[in-house]
C-alpha cells in the first residue's frame, strides 16, 4: 500500500513539473517594459536569468498580453536560446553577432551576461530610464544597460556602461551601444546613405538579406564624409511619407562608427549599433567604468513623415543646444574673397552685411599665421596669431567696425588641425597624429592634432578663449574639421594604441563640454568640409552645421530634403552663393529651409538682385520661427518629380510657408497638377499669398482664400516651371 502511494505521489510530482515547466514562460518569467505614447520595447527574463527581446513595436492594449508573444511564433529552432538578446555576449554559446565581445585578463575570450535586477526612474516630465544590470557568473564583469524613452516623441535612446573588478586589465573587442531585435515581419528594407565631398546623403534603399549588412566609417575625424551614421529600416515593405512601418536610426557619436545589420536564421532582424571596433579594442582598467555613445530610434506606423517630425520635436526639445531658440543670418566673405583680402576689403563687406540686411558678418579662413602666413590651404594651422599683414590692428577693429554698422562679428577656426608648414608643427611634432617612420599622408595639405593628449585640449580650448578673452563681443564661431585621420598613432597613449580612436572623440567632447560652461550661449557652426560630422553628441554643443560645401541650390534641394528626415530646420546652414546657374531668386529660396546666409560679393549685385535679397531677409525674418519650430511636411519628392515641394507650419496652426522648387529643366517640366497641403484644419479658411517675388515680376499664383479641406483634398498648384523655377506661398489664417 505505501509502495502504491509513493508511486501516485511520484506521478503527481511528474504531472505538476510538466505543467510548472509549460507554464513558467508566462506565469514565472520576469518581463521588463519600456513605453512610448505609440510604442513598446518589452524584455524578458528567461529562467536561465538571460534578457531577451520579445517585442518591439506598437503597443498592445493588454501588458499582459506581452508575455503570450513568444508562444504564437514557430519560426524554427534558436539553438542558443539568445538569438533575440537584449545585449548579445560572445564566446560562449552565442552563434551570431555579438554586441560585445571580451579577452578577459587571463586570455579567456568569453562571455555570460545574466540578469540581476532593473529598475525604472522618471528622470523628467515625459522621460523614464530603465537601468538593467547584468553580470558574468564567472568572471566579475558587470554591464549596465540603459533605456531612455520619450513618451511624448516616441524617441528611445540606448546605451551601456561596462567594467571589472579582475585582476589586470581586460580587452573590449567589441563594445556596441544598443542590440535591438526585430520579429514578426515579412520583409525589411534599409535606406541607407552614401557620400563624398559635394554629393552628401544620397540614398539607397535595398531589401535586406541573410547575412550581415554592415553600415560604418573608419576615417577618424570627419567620419561621416562616405556614409553617415544614420539610416532607416521599413519593415514589411518600403514606407512612403505617409504610410508604411519604418525605423529611424542613428548613432550619436562624432568618430569611427558601426552598424550592423544580420537577418538571422529564424528570418528576424537583430540591429547592432555602437563605436567601430576595427583597430579599437579598448584596454580596460579594473574598476574604470566604460560608457558607450547612446543610439538613438524612433518606430512610426505612419510613415517616414511621422518619424521625421517626432524626431524634430524630440532634437529641438532635448538634444540641439538652443534648440528652442533663434538663428542668426549672416554674410560670410568666403566666397567673395577667399584668402584674398585685408582689413580694408573686410570693413566693405561688414557694411555690405548691414546694407543686405543680415545679422551678423562672418570672416572666414585665412586671417591667422605670420611665419607661415594663411594665404591658401597649405600653409598656417595651428598658427593662431592674427596675421599682421593683412590685419595689422587685429581682430577687434573688425569687431568694432561690425559694431559701428550695427550687425554682429563672427570668426573661423580650425583648431584640431596643424599644416605640416607652421610653427605649432615644428614646436611640438609629438601633438600630432602620425605613425613614426611611415611617409605623411595630407588630407586638403593637413594633418590632425590628438585630442587624446591633455595638453592637445588645453591648446584646442585655449583658441576658443582667447578668441573672446580678446574679443568680448565675438558672436559667432564655425568650427571646421577638414582632414581625416591618416596612420593612426598617439605618443600620449604609449602602449595602448588601440584606445586611440575612442579617446580621440573624447578628447573633443572634452575640450566642447569646457567651451560650453564658460560660454553657453555663443552660437557655434558645426562645418566639417560639408556634414562629415554631424550627430546629435555633436548638436549638444553646436547651433547648427554646414551639410555641404556644395551650395548649388538645384543640389541643396536633394541635400536639404534628405537631411531633414533626420534634422530639424534650425540646424541647417544655408547660404546662398554663386554657385550653379539658377537666378538668385531660386538660390534664396532654397536657403530659406535652413538657416539662412549669404556668402555672395553684395556691390555685384544689381539693383533688383539687391532689393529682392533685401525683402526675402525681411520675409524670412516673419517667416523663421514657423521655418524653425514649426513642423515640417514633405509633400513633393524631388527625386521622381519635375518639382519639389516642403511645407512648414507654426504651432497652431496659424501660420505656414510651402517652398516649391523646379528640378528638372526639360521641356514643359514643371508642376502640372495641384500639390496638396498637410497639417491644416479642414473647417478653416486660409489665405494663400506668394512671397518673395522678383520685383516687376508678376506673382505666379494669384491670392486668394481656400478651405483647409480643400487644401489638403485638392490641393493648390504653385505653378512652377521654367519662368516661375521657385515659388514661395504663405499660408494664414483667414
Amino acid at each position: 500500500m505505501r509502495k502504491h502511494i509513493r508511486t501516485l505521489r511520484q506521478s503527481f510530482a511528474i504531472v505538476f513539473f510538466i505543467l510548472a515547466s509549460y507554464c513558467s514562460p508566462v506565469a514565472a518569467q520576469e518581463i521588463i517594459s519600456v513605453k512610448t505614447k505609440s510604442n513598446a520595447l518589452v524584455l524578458q527574463v528567461t529562467p536561465g536569468k538571460e534578457v531577451n527581446t520579445i517585442y518591439l513595436g506598437e503597443k498592445l492594449a493588454n501588458d499582459f498580453e506581452y508575455a503570450k508573444i513568444q508562444s504564437q511564433f514557430r519560426q524554427g529552432t534558436d539553438y542558443t536560446g539568445i538569438y533575440n538578446a537584449a545585449y548579445t555576449p560572445s564566446g560562449s554559446k552565442n552563434l551570431l553577432e555579438p554586441a560585445i565581445a571580451v579577452t578577459h585578463s587571463d586570455g579567456n575570450t568569453s562571455l555570460d551576461l545574466l540578469y540581476v535586477n532593473h529598475k525604472t526612474t522618471a528622470i523628467g516630465t515625459g522621460i523614464s530610464q530603465t537601468e538593467i544590470i547584468l553580470k558574468d557568473p564567472v568572471y566579475p564583469v558587470e554591464v549596465h544597460l540603459f533605456i531612455q524613452a520619450y513618451y511624448d516623441t516616441d524617441v528611445i535612446e540606448q546605451w551601456t556602461t561596462i567594467q571589472h573588478n579582475e585582476k589586470g586589465n581586460i580587452v573590449l573587442n567589441k563594445y556596441a551601444s544598443a542590440n535591438l531585435y526585430l520579429k514578426g515581419y515579412s520583409d525589411f528594407w534599409l535606406n541607407q546613405y552614401h557620400g563624398e565631398w559635394a554629393k552628401e546623403m544620397r540614398p539607397e534603399e535595398s531589401k535586406i538579406t541573410h547575412g550581415i549588412k554592415v553600415l560604418d566609417s573608419k576615417l577618424g575625424a570627419r567620419a561621416n564624409l562616405f556614409q553617415p551614421s544614420v539610416f532607416m529600416v521599413s519593415l514589411d515593405k518600403p514606407a512612403t511619407e505617409d504610410e508604411g512601418k519604418v525605423l529611424f536610426a542613428g548613432l550619436e557619436w562624432s568618430g569611427n562608427f558601426r552598424t550592423d545589420l544580420e537577418l538571422d536564421p529564424l528570418n528576424n532582424l537583430r540591429i547592432i549599433s555602437g563605436i567601430n571596433n576595427a583597430a579599437a579594442a579598448y584596454t580596460l582598467a579594473k574598476n574604470e567604468v566604460f560608457t558607450t555613445p547612446k543610439f538613438w530610434y524612433t518606430l512610426s506606423s505612419k510613415g517616414k513623415g511621422n518619424a521625421s517630425r517626432n524626431l524634430h520635436d524630440w532634437s529641438r526639445n532635448y538634444k540641439i543646444l538652443d534648440g528652442k531658440g533663434s538663428r542668426l543670418t549672416l554674410l560670410n566673405n568666403w566666397e567673395a574673397t577667399y584668402f584674398d583680402f585685408d582689413e580694408n576689403k573686410l570693413k566693405v563687406l561688414i557694411a555690405d552685411s548691414k546694407k543686405l540686411g543680415v545679422d551678423l558678418f562672418l570672416l572666414d579662413d585665412g586671417w591667422f599665421g605670420n611665419n607661415y602666413p594663411r594665404s591658401n590651404d597649405d600653409a598656417g594651422l595651428g598658427d593662431w596669431d592674427v596675421n599682421k599683414k593683412k590685419l595689422p590692428n587685429g581682430i577687434g577693429t573688425l569687431v568694432k567696425t561690425a559694431k559701428d554698422n550695427q550687425v554682429k562679428f563672427g570668426i573661423w577656426i580650425e583648431p584640431e588641425m596643424v599644416n605640416p608648414a607652421s610653427d605649432l608643427y615644428k614646436k611640438h611634432p609629438e601633438w600630432v597624429i602620425k605613425q613614426s617612420g611611415r611617409a605623411e599622408h595630407y588630407f586638403r595639405n593637413q594633418l590632425v592634432l590628438d585630442l587624446s593628449n591633455p595638453k592637445v585640449q588645453d591648446f584646442v580650448y585655449g583658441i576658443v578663449d582667447n578668441l573672446f578673452t580678446e574679443n568680448p563681443e565675438l558672436a559667432y564661431i564655425k568650427w571646421d574639421c577638414n582632414a581625416v585621420i591618416y596612420n593612426a598613432y598617439s605618443s600620449q597613449l604609449k602602449d595602448k594604441q588601440s584606445n586611440f580612436y575612442t579617446d580621440y572623440v573624447n578628447g573633443l567632447y572634452k575640450v566642447l563640454e569646457r567651451i560650453r560652461v564658460k560660454y553657453p550661449k555663443v552660437p557655434m557652426m558645426l562645418c566639417s568640409g560639408g556634414g562629415g560630422r554631424v550627430d546629435y553628441a555633436a548638436l549638444k554643443y553646436f547651433t547648427e552645421f554646414w551639410p555641404s560645401d556644395n551650395t548649388d541650390p538645384l543640389e541643396r534641394v536633394y541635400i536639404q530634403w534628405e537631411y531633414s528626415y533626420f534634422y530639424p530646420a534650425i540646424t541647417l546652414a544655408a547660404h546662398v552663393t554663386d554657385w550653379g546657374k539658377q537666378p538668385i531668386k531660386y538660390r534664396t529660396d532654397v536657403a530659406m529651409m535652413g538657416r539662412l546666409g549669404f556668402d555672395i560679393v553684395v556691390k555685384d549685385l544689381n539693383d533688383k538682385d539687391l532689393a529682392f535679397c533685401q525683402q526675402a531677409i525681411k520675409n524670412y525674418g516673419a517667416l523663421s520661427h514657423t521655418i524653425w519650430q514649426g513642423t515640417q511636411y514633405r509633400l513633393q519628392n524631388p527625386w521622381n518629380n519635375d518639382a519639389a515641394s516642403v511645407m512648414y507650419i507654426n504651432e497652431n496652426g496659424s501660420e505656414a510657408v510651402v517652398f516649391n522648387y523646379l528640378v528638372n529643366s526639360r521641356y514643359d517640366a514643371g508642376s502640372h497638377t495641384p500639390i496638396k497641403l498637410k497639417g491644416l484644419q479642414t473647417g478653416q479658411n486660409y489665405k494663400v499669398e506668394e512671397i518673395n517675388i522678383y520685383p516687376e515680376k508678376k506673382a505666379a499664383v494669384e491670392t486668394a482664400i481656400y478651405s483647409g479641406d480643400f487644401l489638403m483634398q485638392i490641393g493648390i498648384n504653385p505653378n512652377v516651371n521654367s519662368t516661375n523655377s521657385s515659388v514661395v506661398l504663405k499660408i494664414t489664417k483667414a
